[in-house]
């Protein structure tokens, strides 16, 4: 699956130079987001402000649109602060081609992988229990998370980078019980929640890969009754014998999605604790005075995309459940096409 692509020469070009390519991208995203978190700063100050311009509020309108939509950035040479307009208009049009050229990437990685198998698969004379969706769907399925899923990883190990000292500075204006004398205490924080809902989401989740597995076995065994009943429907397809391999289906999809149940419950309600956590944190420091409601928006932004970027695999976990039952199935054609190969040799 991996050598397919990354080890091949025909592949070397598109593998590795498309992948660079990819996170070169990230980066330069990554940077932007970090600039979108400054600008809050500044104009959610001046919203907490905007009294200060009562007696001339055509100079704080002004202001107001300088900041939102101004191209003065661009004219004077990339000098002053930019609007938001001059930051979010390439980050649209760079993620746009990003997730253009990253499905092309994946398209590739997937063809690679499937003409890796095919003439293996050609040679051996045993058969091989569903061969035709390992090498059709699986590798479909297996590219297509592939790419989303390690694009996300990159992006994650990109945005801590960026913005860990952004949240380690940040910390220097909050104080948080028990944290209060320990530097970056936004950052540990952060760290905390984030392991900790990864080990609960462990413990809930855990019977996940296996029912995933066991699916897509039941279904296998249901799609080849009736492929071979296109051919053959006096011996194949018959009514009681798919009437059993359905129920089969059905009942392990029963399980799945009881186990489902229990798992999305605890998500929703850590994602939805997870938005007030920021605010709980820095919510008090700016009744006293200490902070402005930009620093509290700034908080909050870049407290979410680190916690983000340690929880990753928290808020993809049913990605890597599925993901892991896919590998594990065509690991298993491998091994059959590598013994069947030796035997045949």
């Amino acid at each position: 699956m991996i050598r397919a692509f990354f080890r091949s020469k025909e592949w070397a070009l598109w593998a590795w130079g498309g992948g660079a390519l990819l996170m070169i991208s990230l980066w330069v995203q990554v940077q932007i987001t970090v600039a979108i978190n400054k600008w809050y700063g500044g104009f959610y100050n001046l919203l907490q402000s905007a009294g200060d311009y009562k007696d001339n509020s055509a100079e704080g309108v002004q202001i107001f649109y300088d900041k939102l939509i101004s191209l003065s950035y661009w004219i004077n040479g990339f000098e002053g602060e930019p609007s938001f307009a001059v930051l979010a208009f390439p980050y649209v049009m760079l993620a746009v081609a990003t997730g253009w050229f990253t499905r092309i990437y994946g398209l590739r990685w997937r063809q690679a992988i499937t003409f890796n198998y095919i003439p293996r698969w050609r040679t051996v004379k045993e058969e091989i229990e569903g061969a035709s969706q390992r090498i059709q769907e699986d590798c479909n399925r297996f590219a297509r998370i592939v790419e989303s899923l390690g694009l996300q990883v990159v992006r994650a190990i990109m945005t801590l980078v960026a913005f860990i000292p952004v949240l380690w500075a940040l910390s220097e204006s909050v104080t948080i019980p028990f944290f209060s004398d320990i530097p970056g205490s936004l950052v540990w924080t952060a760290l905390i929640v984030s392991l900790g809902g990864i080990f609960i989401s462990w413990f809930v989740g855990w019977k996940l890969p296996g029912l995933e597995y066991n699916n897509q076995k039941v279904e296998a065994a249901f799609r080849k009754d009736l492929v071979l009943g296109e051919d053959d429907k006096a011996n194949y397809a018959q009514p009681e014998t798919l009437w059993s391999l359905f129920t089969g289906i059905r009942f392990n999809y029963q399980r799945l999605y009881l186990h489902y149940g229990y798992f999305d419950t605890w998500m929703i309600m850590y994602d939805q604790f997870m938005i007030i956590v920021p605010y709980l944190i820095v919510g008090p420091s700016l009744f006293t005075g200490a902070v402005l409601l930009g620093v509290v928006v700034q908080v909050s932004n870049a407290f979410q995309k680190v916690h983000g970027g340690f929880a990753l695999f928290l808020h993809n976990w049913t990605t890597i459940t599925e993901l892991r039952s896919i590998w594990k199935r065509l690991h298993e054609f491998e091994e059959n096409l590598i013994r069947y190969e030796v035997k045949t040799g």
